[in-house]
């Protein structure tokens, strides 16, 4: 607990990857620019991020138009040890609201 007067610890319980999971899972036809925003993070560090999860199969992108669409792949599981026996739904259900759902 941060001493009274103290400013409050800048860590948080997700990585930025959880974050722009969570952001794709809640606002799948979200820009770039605004998961970045929403974030917290640089778009550069957003695209990368997203890339990272559309190559590990976590998010599926579709271009629709000028626009990308992303889905959640919820069957996967979490990639660390000590949680993967958890699923990727798990995670969204629990923190977004998303049913856990497969893609079409």
């Amino acid at each position: 607990m941060a001493a009274t007067g103290s400013p409050p610890s800048s860590w948080t319980f997700l990585t930025n990857h959880g974050h722009v999971l969570i952001c794709v899972a809640t606002d799948p036809d979200a820009r770039i620019s605004d998961i970045a925003d929403r974030v917290g993070i640089g778009v550069r560090a957003a695209q990368s991020i997203v890339n990272d999860l559309v190559d590990a199969g976590y998010v599926i992108r579709t271009r629709t138009g000028r626009r990308n669409h992303y889905t959640t792949n919820p069957d996967l599981h979490l990639r660390h040890p000590v949680e993967a026996e958890h699923r990727i739904g798990e995670l969204l259900s629990a923190l977004a609201g998303e049913p856990a759902t497969s893609p079409r």
